[in-house]
C-alpha cells in the first residue's frame, strides 16, 4: 500500500495595499491547510510574501528586491500589469504574478505553491509580453557579474526554452525523461551560477542574449 504524499506547510505573509485588502486576502488563504498565514510583523521569516500593489513602479520594485534579499519569494498581486511592468517585476526578483482582477483563491494559492517550490508562475499572456518586451529592448542593462550564457549546457538551454513556453518543472521532467529533482537542480545551479534571482529572470536574460 502506497504512502500518501504530504505537502509541506508554506508560511505566507500578505503585505501592501490597504488593511482591508490585506485582511481579505489573508482570510481566503487560511482555508488552505497547507498554508500558514503569519501576521505582517511576525518574527519568523515567511516562505512567500504576497505583495499587493496597484502599479509596478519603483516603490513596488524596491519592495520586491528587499523581500527577495531577505530570503522570501514574492507573489505580486497587481492591478495594472503591462509588458514593461512584468520585466521590471521579474528583474526585481518576483517569483509569480497574478492580476488583481483574476486573483481568485485558487489562482492565488496555485501561484503561492509554485513560488514556494521555485517554479514561479506567470499567466501565459504575461509570459508572452515578457518575452516580447525583453526581445524588443534596445538598451540592455549590464548582465549580472559572471553571466556568460555561452557556458550553458545544452540541457540548461533546453530547460530554459521549455520554461519560456510555460511548462512546469514536472512537465519539463516528463518531456526530457529526467526526474523532477534533476530538473530542479539544473535550474538551481543555473540561477546560482549566474547570480540570477529566479527562473523567470534567467529566461529574460537568455532572451536578451539571443539564446532562446
Amino acid at each position: 500500500m502506497s504512502t500518501p504524499v504530504t505537502q509541506c506547510t508554506v508560511r505566507v505573509v500578505v503585505r501592501g495595499g490597504d488593511p482591508v485588502s490585506e485582511a481579505g486576502v489573508a482570510s481566503q488563504l487560511r482555508y488552505h491547510h497547507d498554508l500558514e498565514v503569519l501576521p505582517s510583523g511576525a518574527a519568523t521569516a515567511p516562505d512567500v510574501v504576497v505583495l499587493i500593489a496597484d502599479l509596478v513602479d519603483e516603490d513596488t520594485a524596491r519592495s520586491i528586491r528587499t523581500i527577495s534579499n531577505e530570503g522570501s519569494r514574492v507573489v505580486l498581486v497587481a492591478t495594472l500589469v503591462d509588458g514593461g511592468a512584468v520585466l521590471v517585476a521579474v528583474e526585481a526578483g518576483v517569483a509569480a504574478i497574478v492580476r488583481r482582477s483574476e486573483a481568485t483563491p485558487d489562482r492565488l494559492v496555485t501561484a503561492i505553491r509554485a513560488a514556494s517550490t521555485g517554479d514561479g508562475h506567470l499567466p501565459p499572456d504575461l509570459l508572452g509580453r515578457l518575452l516580447l518586451q525583453v526581445g524588443g529592448t534596445q538598451t540592455r542593462p549590464p548582465a549580472p557579474q559572471g553571466l556568460r550564457f555561452g557556458g550553458l549546457t545544452q540541457r540548461e538551454l533546453t530547460v530554459l526554452r521549455l520554461i519560456a513556453e510555460g511548462y512546469s518543472t514536472r512537465e519539463i521532467a516528463r518531456r526530457l525523461s529526467y526526474s523532477e529533482r534533476t530538473i530542479k537542480n539544473s535550474i538551481h545551479d543555473l540561477v546560482s551560477r549566474f547570480q540570477l534571482r529566479n527562473r523567470a529572470h534567467a529566461v529574460a536574460f537568455a532572451v536578451r542574449q539571443g539564446l532562446i
